[in-house]
């Protein structure tokens, strides 16, 4: 398609003057005049009839002025259609991400990427920590939220939240009636927790080996809310994250241990491939958490 010569043609029949064209179109006057000869030939016309003062344009320069106008519209248009198709956010968007997050903190964000780009196909796959972060490392997935740590090296890892957890139990635990709790009042205590690999486990086994807490019992269930109704029952304390138990507080079916100066947090990451990040929606994503917990995000390292 000769598209240059098309718009040096209907730029000339519009200011009449090649000079004029040459600077509005920035290129040379013997530019402009080769891209009439090549229209001229291609159609074996004359588009202008030229004379020292003056350039007029031909029946046949006005028939193609016409055209020319259409065909330049649907060139730019369906070039401007192709960049949105390429860039635009459709498809599928694969996310592993572990229990907590995926359970508690995940489906508010989906909510608002279904909303803002509806073309979007989200696929999610719940695991613990260590199961997540294989998916991201075999590509099984294309971005992983974690709530532990890793040592993969061919991964990278960003924070992108501020996670608070609690100690709880039933209503009727003896800790619940009293105004503090001292790490010496844990001491040999029943636990359930979540089971090895996941970050709130690795979590749990960093508090206790920090307070040199001793353990009378361990629980492990894979599944938060295992633990809760456990909990419910009268079986022991747990470690929970706030997002785990916010309604359960609320609704009076578990309460907090009033922990004293032992304030319990940690941040919860995004783990990708590097080659997954050049990925539209995978870029979608990230600025997704990014607007949602903007106060972390800028940190780079946990």
């Amino acid at each position: 398609m000769y598209y240059d010569e098309l718009k040096t043609f209907v730029t000339l029949v519009e200011v009449k003057n090649f000079t004029k064209t040459a600077e509005i179109l920035r290129m040379s006057q013997p530019s402009v005049s080769l891209h009439i000869k090549n229209l001229e030939k291609e159609f074996q016309t004359k588009l202008f009839l030229r004379s020292p003062k003056i350039i007029q344009i031909t029946p046949t320069g006005e028939l193609l002025y016409d055209r020319a106008k259409q065909m330049i519209t649907i060139y730019e248009k369906t070039k401007q259609d192709i960049l949105e198709h390429q860039n635009s956010i459709q498809g599928e968007l694969k996310i592993g991400a572990s229990f907590t997050i995926g359970e508690y903190i995940l489906p508010s964000l989906l909510f608002e990427l279904q909303k803002k780009y509806p073309e979007l196909e989200l696929q999610v796959t719940i695991g613990n920590t260590e199961e997540i972060v294989q998916s991201v490392r075999l590509l099984q997935v294309d971005i992983g939220l974690i709530e532990g740590h890793t040592n993969e090296k061919e991964l990278t890892v960003h924070p992108f939240m501020q996670d608070e957890l609690f100690i709880v139990a039933s209503n009727n635990h003896e800790l619940t009636y009293k105004q503090e709790v001292s790490m010496t009042d844990l001491q040999n205590r029943e636990w359930v927790v979540r089971e090895v690999g996941s970050g709130t486990r690795e979590f749990f086994n960093h508090v206790v080996r920090t307070n040199g807490l001793k353990v009378k019992s361990l629980l492990s269930i894979s599944s938060n809310q295992g633990i809760k109704e456990m909990l419910i029952h009268g079986m022991g304390l747990s470690l929970l994250s706030h997002s785990v138990i916010k309604r359960d507080v609320l609704h009076k079916q578990l309460s907090i241990i009033p922990l004293q100066n032992h304030p319990l947090s940690r941040r919860l990451s995004y783990v990708s491939s590097p080659i997954m990040e050049e990925k539209t929606n995978v870029k979608a994503f990230i600025l997704a958490l990014k607007d949602k917990w903007p106060d972390l995000f800028e940190s780079r390292s946990i």
